[in-house]
């Protein structure tokens, strides 16, 4: 009896994930610790997490009515994951009841994916939660967690060539002023430079 009411719960465990921030820039690492207690003896295949970009958007889609006997236009929500990734912080590992133990997750944001975004019409969302999968039970899952994914942070390449012009300044035959050699008239006089 006691193995088929297992099969039905999960066990007595918790997965508690904490991220150092609350937001990230596409390309940065999403870094965090994932905490795991235990109050119960059993065997996790892995300990993992989840994280994924999803995209949902509202359209018109031509469907059949069968109480009116035709096509209709009806708005429908699609929904369609873009990056997904399942970095592993754990193999097989056995729990007892006073198991504690915490993980560090980093795991890379893709560069070329898309930041988070809410419209009207659209929503692109970014989540993360930890999971102790179990095998003929059910999986010990943490609380899914949204992140705030922003476009990367490109910060300007200022390439600055410093041009450096030596200046050979002359006396003025005439009036002794000092001026720049490509000049034909002096600044000081108004005499036209001879030579």
């Amino acid at each position: 009896m006691k193995k088929f009411k297992d099969r039905l719960t999960k066990p007595n465990a918790a997965a508690s994930l904490q991220l150092n921030k609350g937001g990230f820039a596409l390309g940065e690492n999403l870094e965090g610790t994932l905490a795991i207690t235990s109050n119960e003896e059993f065997d996790a295949r892995e300990i993992r997490c989840e994280f994924q970009c999803v995209e949902t958007k509202r359209t018109i889609s031509n469907q059949y009515d069968a109480a009116l006997k035709r096509t209709v236009p009806r708005e429908i929500q699609e929904s369609i994951t873009l990056w997904s990734a399942r970095p592993q912080l754990s193999g097989p590992i056995h729990l007892n009841p006073s198991f504690s133990q915490n993980y560090q997750l980093v795991t890379m944001i893709p560069a070329a994916g898309r930041p988070t975004f809410r419209g009207v019409d659209q929503n692109v969302v970014w989540t993360v939660k930890a999971v102790i999968a179990v095998d003929g039970r059910p999986d010990v899952t943490s609380s899914i967690i949204e992140i705030q994914v922003s476009p990367p942070s490109v910060s300007p390449v200022i390439s600055e060539k410093e041009i450096v012009r030596e200046v050979v300044m002359i006396p003025c035959k005439y009036c002794g002023a000092l001026m720049e050699q490509t000049v034909t008239v002096c600044p000081n006089c108004g005499a036209r430079r001879t030579g």
